[in-house]
């Protein structure tokens, strides 16, 4: 298969960084070009993400990849979309919605941003969990007279609980869901970022819009495409959202209430079946298992588990009866922030894509 063009919006940030090392020697794409602000314009990549004192602020761990170093980064305008096939979009949500709205006239754009999430024509793609949910960015390429379109990832703390809730939801029901997070403070992003002074010894009890976005795209996911729209998920979602002193990663305290009995037994064999009968099996991002199930109370931590499937594997532990319900479940759950809830599941959503003929 000859490898698909790619170009990176907003090459040169945590999350654009995240783009450049998943995209390294990827065997379906390849990225031919990269845009930032005007400032990085016209700079090598290396010489674009040093900062004003000559220290090169590459953010995300190892090595940065040889084939980006010495690419040059275009300003947004300059992006060529006669020479492209698909777009990634790492644009902070304020400029997000123009950008991306002038690439998916003419390309599909995938974007870690949330301008486009909440729109009726919009899905809110997790590949492995609400792939029926694509046929949708047909019904909005018709609808904006687009030749692309936007595929939106979720909010990173959305997305472990939407991975773990689907297997649940599916077969035994769900109608209550309670969830407590406890997010990286990679998660806030790093400018403004969130302060050393107020994060140091102390656990931060909000986030602002964090939990209206877990309500709403939970049920987004989890719900069903019918007649050209998705139809919510019947589920009441209570969602607490807390910033801890961690690097990456997010660890939350879920319980859910179903329509049917369930024990951490079927849980397991459940969580077992869905790893089996992963959509996403064999995609070059996929882990090997989709699913990480942890009989050991002590699971899941975020040191252990961030490098578990390079950060694509969902952990759960802590599986109990939840006694609060006449049927229910508690459990802990772990997802990468960076990683599945990024750069490297927005890749492995246009695996997905391409795979189902969207791109």
């Amino acid at each position: 298969m000859e490898k698909k063009r790619v170009a990176i919006l907003g090459a040169t940030g945590a999350v654009g960084q995240e783009f450049v090392q998943s995209l390294e020697d990827h065997p379906w794409f390849t990225v031919t070009q990269i845009a930032a602000s005007e400032r990085s314009a016209g700079k090598k990549y290396i010489d674009a993400i040093r900062d004003d004192s000559g220290i090169v602020g590459w953010e995300i761990g190892g090595e940065i990849p040889p084939y980006i170093t010495d690419m040059m980064v275009k300003s947004i305008d300059q992006v060529d979309v006669s020479q492209l096939d698909l777009v990634f979009s790492a644009i902070e949500s304020g400029a997000a919605r123009d950008i991306e709205t002038k690439f998916a006239a003419d390309l599909p754009v995938i974007s870690t941003s949330s301008a486009y999430r909440y729109e009726e024509d919009v899905p809110i793609l997790i590949p492995g969990i609400n792939d029926e949910q694509a046929d949708l960015l047909d019904t909005q390429k018709k609808n904006r007279n687009w030749k692309g379109w936007v595929a939106p990832l979720p909010n990173c703390t959305t997305t472990g609980l939407a991975i773990t809730l689907k297997p649940i939801y599916e077969k035994y029901g769900a109608k209550k869901v309670r969830m407590t997070s406890m997010q990286a403070i990679s998660g806030g992003g790093r400018s403004p970022g969130v302060s050393a002074m107020n994060i140091t010894d102390n656990i931060i009890p909000y986030i602002p819009k964090e939990e209206e976005k877990v309500r709403i795209e939970t049920r987004k996911i989890l719900g069903k495409l019918k007649d050209g729209k998705i139809i919510d998920a019947d589920i009441k979602v209570s969602a607490t959202c807390t910033r801890v002193p961690i690097l990456d990663g997010h660890t939350e305290s879920v319980a859910v209430e179903t329509e049917d009995e369930i024990d951490p037994a079927k849980a397991k064999a459940l969580f077992d079946e869905s790893n089996r009968n992963s959509s996403v099996a064999g995609l070059p991002s996929a882990p090997d298992e989709y699913y990480a199930f942890h009989e050991d109370p002590t699971r899941p931590q975020p040191r252990l588990e961030r490098p578990v499937g390079d950060g694509m594997t969902t952990t759960i532990g802590r599986v109990e009866k939840e006694d609060l319900f006449d049927n229910g479940l508690k459990y802990m759950l772990f997802s990468h922030n960076k990683k599945m809830g990024s750069g490297k599941g927005a890749v492995l959503l246009a695996e997905m894509l391409l795979k189902k003929g969207k791109i």
